[in-house]
């Protein structure tokens, strides 16, 4: 395998690996005739580091931990925490019932900078309730990260909330590529 450093071949490669035509229902509640499957770019280790490296520059400065959200963003953040070597803490959905019963996995986050992680964001849902579950705890958390935004009303929704979503990608973007 070789190495995407160029933005346009990494959209290719991206759009390559998981693009599937369809009839799907997204996280949502939407059908979608198109999916990106995120699964098949985070288990390809040459392209998952590839993204994780383009996202680099994409990290606010001041960022002191990664919040990689359950499931997807969980691989991006651990892979970003290594090019970065900011640590990376593992957000589940709702507080595990048993043992440490967190909700974030890695460290204290109480008044810590987090910047979440995430694989594809559509209306930003997930990602809403996430930021406010962290927010309870006492982190700070002003931007998310993510390598698709679906364009449909993601960083609209997360606005609304006071957090910035930096996509490495739009949807449309990553069909121009593949598609072009």
């Amino acid at each position: 395998m070789t190495t995407t450093t160029d933005r346009s071949a990494l959209a290719r490669a991206i759009y390559a690996s998981s693009h599937l035509t369809g009839e799907f229902v997204l996280r949502s509640g939407v059908v979608s005739d198109e999916y990106f499957d995120k699964y098949r770019f985070e288990a390809d280790p040459v392209l998952l580091r590839d993204i994780a490296t383009a996202l680099v520059p994409l990290v606010p400065d001041g960022t002191e931990a990664l919040a990689g959200l359950e499931l997807g963003g969980v691989p991006i953040a651990t892979v970003l925490s290594q090019v970065t070597g900011i640590p990376a803490y593992f957000v589940r959905k709702e507080a595990k019932t048993y043992g440490t019963c967190q909700l974030a996995e890695g460290g204290a986050i109480d008044g810590r900078r987090l910047t979440v992680v995430e694989d594809v964001v559509t209306s930003g849902g997930q990602v809403i309730t996430s930021c406010g579950d962290l927010r309870e705890r006492g982190a700070v958390v002003e931007h998310a990260l993510c390598v698709i935004d679906r364009e449909s009303g993601g960083p609209e929704g997360l606005a609304g909330i006071g957090v910035a979503l930096r996509p490495l990608f739009t949807m449309s973007e990553l069909k121009a590529a593949g598609e072009g």
